[in-house]
């Protein structure tokens, strides 16, 4: 067990068209991506953090079974399962053009080998709608969650776990690929190793309930195991998920030569603050591994919520003087674009923000933030780096995985009754500085 579980709780491009299948190789298509399209603004939601009643789901096992390490179980989420075409009316009231949603495994494949036609064109229906408002879909493959057989089978750890996402993915490209912008395989895979550099690890006690939790999930399975890269040592699972990358983008690219592919990283603005700093060190642990499989992708996603200093052996507490939130927090929106800068110059890929946000029960801190976060990414774009769009965290405030409802990350609020949506003043501050950029 590594300390690797907290962060979880932080929270297409238009079709290329034959010019870019033509160029076959990564390098012009990526040039054809870059000039062809317009640049993206989005808003982005995940499948379990707003769909409500994910049953096959290993997150959703581990929020019943006792002990749980959940402060409270997702229930009916935001009920966008059935509200879906309310949020991307949201979406396209603001003015935005794109949307940023995930397909659940869990429930396209609720048990090994058997797929649901009805949730393939359930999510099929999402993309086509998406068009027909002029919205970009950007689709996340595995935004966290995998199906509890899989999990119960030894998820990532499974010599056949490659072949098994690849065979969803195929599944999915093949249902709904011909309207996607783009696609993402993962969603922050490298955010179980980010924690192993925290600060501020979690205590021993925790850690037991987290054993205990996973084991009790075990149990409930009839299994000896339950992995999932969010709750046990990610060492050994990363391998799975990088060959399962590679697999799933072989899978969707033969369905659809055309679609821009890449995966998300968990990227914080990596600071040295030591003269014999472990930045590197780090950075090579952490995105390292799947820099490596990225060579063949077309873009970058990155997610970012802050700063990082990083010592002589791992991060350290944020530093005397910086500027601070009411809450203890450091104020920097501008480390996105910082963010976006490294991972240009680190992969050679042009870049999406597919996450950036901040929890914040003051919407004017939100108002605050949007502004400095976005001339920070467009500074980075003036300068060169090929910047494909800014996606904010969140749409909705949602679920946020460990911490329940309790964080509130979205640019709509949700009546945890009767699932209104209103969206609150930083929405309508973000409309109007897409307006006034597009």
């Amino acid at each position: 067990m590594t300390g690797a579980l907290p962060p979880l709780d932080r929270r297409r491009m238009l079709g290329l068209g034959a010019a870019a299948v033509a160029a076959a190789a990564s390098g012009p298509l990526r040039a054809a991506v870059k000039e062809a399209q317009p640049f993206l603004w989005g808003a982005a939601t995940a499948g379990h953090q707003v769909e409500g009643n994910n049953i096959n789901a290993d997150i959703w096992l581990l929020e019943q079974v006792k002990p749980t390490i959940f402060a409270e179980p997702s229930g009916d989420a935001c009920d966008s399962l059935n509200r879906w075409r309310e949020d991307i009316a949201i979406v396209k009231a603001l003015g935005l053009n794109a949307y940023r949603f995930s397909v659940e495994w869990s429930r396209i494949e609720p048990a090994q080998g058997q797929f649901s036609q009805a949730y393939l064109d359930h999510y099929a229906r999402i993309v086509d709608h998406c068009r027909e408002q002029g919205l970009a879909p950007v689709v996340t493959f595995n935004h966290f969650t995998t199906p509890r057989w899989f999990a119960a089978a030894g998820g990532w750890e499974n010599m056949d776990a490659p072949d098994l996402f690849a065979r969803y993915c195929d599944r999915v490209a093949r249902a709904m690929a011909a309207g996607m912008s783009h696609a993402l395989t993962f969603n922050e895979p490298n955010l179980a190793l980010g924690g192993g550099w925290s600060a501020s690890p979690p205590p021993p006690a925790f850690m037991n309930r987290v054993i205990a939790c996973v084991a009790a999930a075990a149990k409930a399975s009839g299994s000896d195991r339950f992995s999932l890269l969010n709750a046990g040592d990610p060492a050994p699972m990363i391998p799975g998920v990088t060959a399962a990358h590679v697999k799933a983008r072989e899978a969707i690219r033969a369905v659809r030569g055309d679609l821009p592919i890449g995966m998300s990283l968990a990227i914080p603005d990596n600071v040295a603050v030591v003269e014999n700093s472990a930045i590197e060190r780090k950075r090579a642990d952490v995105y390292g591994p799947f820099f490596a499989v990225m060579d063949k992708d077309d873009f970058i996603g990155v997610q970012t919520y802050g700063r990082a200093y990083v010592g002589a052996e791992r991060d350290v507490d944020i530093p005397v003087g910086v500027a601070r939130r009411p809450g203890g927090g450091e104020w920097y929106p501008a480390a996105v674009g910082n963010v976006v800068r490294y991972a240009h110059q680190a992969t050679g890929l042009p870049v999406m923000v597919t996450e950036n946000g901040i929890d914040a029960a003051d919407d004017a801190e939100r108002e605050r933030f949007i502004p400095e976060a976005i001339a920070s990414v467009q500074a980075a774009q003036k300068d060169g780096v090929p910047v494909l769009g800014y996606i904010h965290w969140s749409l909705l405030d949602n679920f946020e995985w460990l911490s329940g409802y309790g964080p509130k990350f979205g640019l709509v609020a949700v009546d945890r009754k009767t699932f209104r949506r209103t969206p609150k003043p930083s929405a309508r501050l973000y409309a109007d500085l897409v307006r006034g950029r597009s």
